[in-house]
C-alpha cells in the first residue's frame, strides 16, 4: 500500500523533530511552517512552553502579504533574527518540520544566518 503524501509528510516532521529533540540542550525552537499563500516561523522555548518571538508573511510592516516566495522568505529570516535578539536568543536549532531543506525554506535559515541568529 502507497503512502500519501500527508502521511510521509507527517512522518518526516516526527523523525526531524525527534532528532531534534535529543540535542536541543535548553535552546529556543526556530519552527517554520510553510503554507501555499504563506510563510511563518516562530521562535519557542520548549521549556517553558512560550513563544519568544514569530514572522510571517502575514505582517504588513514587512510588506509581503500573501506572498510565498523565496524574497519573501528572505524577508521573514531577516525579521526573525532581528526579533531573536531583541529577546535575547542568539543560539538556537532549526526546525524544518516535515519540509524540504530547499527553496523558501533554505532562504529563511539562510537569512536569519546572516541576521546574527547561530543553528
Amino acid at each position: 500500500m502507497a503512502n500519501s503524501k500527508r502521511d510521509l509528510f507527517l512522518k518526516r516532521r516526527l523523525r526531524v523533530r525527534n532528532k531534534l529533540r535529543k540535542m536541543a540542550a535548553g535552546r529556543a525552537r526556530l519552527s517554520v511552517h510553510r503554507s501555499n499563500k504563506n510563510i511563518m516561523v516562530q521562535l519557542i522555548d520548549d521549556v517553558q512552553g512560550k513563544t519568544l518571538a514569530s514572522a510571517s508573511t502575514l505582517e504588513k510592516s514587512l510588506g509581503v502579504v500573501g506572498k510565498n516566495n523565496v524574497e519573501a522568505a528572505t524577508k521573514v529570516g531577516a525579521a526573525i533574527a532581528e526579533r531573536a535578539k531583541k529577546a535575547g536568543v542568539e543560539e538556537c536549532y532549526f526546525d524544518r518540520g516535515g519540509f524540504l531543506f530547499h527553496g523558501k525554506v533554505k532562504a529563511l535559515a539562510d537569512a536569519a544566518r546572516e541576521g546574527g541568529l547561530k543553528f
